[in-house]
């Protein structure tokens, strides 16, 4: 993107929305990230556009002139856009996506199976992997992402789903150690069989009973960056599992593991396609997060 062109639509998108929280709603960003953008392009500038209290925020007489130039500049791109893409009839050219490794195995990869078959000029390139992906360094289109995103003015994020976690164990577990009938029962003599990246545990997280975020962690013999072989190793009796609905749901419903207790709350972590920002968005890349957006949520549900 040029430099000249960097924060104006958090700019316009501010003043149009009326706050910095309004704007970063409407962008699918968070405020920080907004304001970080606008700061940038004033000091860029060196012109104040806003006046700023802790209560309400208002243009300056140079942000006033600015705004109108920048809606302006803003319409004609629009209307630029929307005509190139008028032209365009076929989805055509690669994508190339990175995809959380079981979640794009099982559920991400069959759909966009679907989508090529659907649109014979489409090429993908599937990376399968959990770690942070940097979007420009690697040459990826889109990326899907589960769990809290960092602040960053130069992505854009959009929810395809929520990954439910259930708290659950074999019968044979439960028979021989006891069932916790809350989360203020998980604790020892209880283990877990629990996920670890790079030397990072993942602690457990629920609601309480008044919505309170309560983090567990129980002591392990078993930790893996593999979702599969948790469960595996769920059930074969080594420990309580915090997995993924979608995930447990065949061993759920085959009796192999059993909910351990029923939440007042579920707890979920959000899943979003992320891309880089910019004011042109090719049609293949809108066609692949459409069809994610669509299809992915009903395959994430808890049967």
């Amino acid at each position: 993107m040029s430099q000249r062109l960097q924060g104006i639509e958090e700019f316009v998108a501010a003043v149009e929305a009326g706050s910095f929280a309004l704007a970063a709603q409407r962008l699918h960003v968070t405020r920080s990230a907004v304001a970080k953008s606008i700061a940038r392009l004033e000091a860029r500038l060196d012109t104040r556009l806003f006046l700023r209290t802790t209560r309400s925020q208002s243009l300056t007489e140079e942000g006033h002139g600015y705004y109108e130039r920048c809606r302006r500049a803003l319409a004609e791109l629009d209307a630029a856009e929307a005509m190139a893409d008028v032209a365009r009839s076929t989805v055509s050219g690669l994508v190339r996506l990175s995809v959380p490794a079981m979640l794009g195995r099982l559920k991400v990869g069959p759909l966009l199976l679907a989508l090529a078959r659907k649109h014979p000029q489409l090429s993908l390139e599937l990376s399968f992997n959990d770690r942070r992906v940097d979007l420009v360094e690697e040459g990826l289109d889109l990326a899907i992402r589960s769990g809290e995103l960092a602040d960053s003015a130069e992505l854009v994020a959009r929810p395809v789903g929520m990954q439910w976690m259930v708290l659950c164990a074999s019968p044979g577990y439960l028979e021989a150690h006891g069932r916790p009938a809350s989360v203020g029962e998980l604790k020892e003599p209880h283990e877990a069989v629990l996920y670890a990246r790079d030397g990072q545990i993942s602690s457990w997280r629920f609601h309480d009973d008044e919505g309170r975020l309560a983090e567990v962690t129980l002591p392990s013999r078993l930790r893996c960056d593999s979702a599969e072989v948790l469960l595996e190793a769920a059930v074969g009796g080594m420990g309580l599992a915090r997995l993924p609905a979608w995930l447990a749901a065949d061993a759920l419903a085959a009796g192999t593991l059993v909910r351990v207790f029923d939440e007042p709350r579920p707890f979920g972590f959000e899943l979003n396609v992320i891309r880089s920002r910019s004011r042109y968005l090719p049609l293949k890349t809108r066609v692949v997060t459409d069809w994610l957006a669509e299809h992915l949520p009903p395959l994430l549900a808890a049967r």
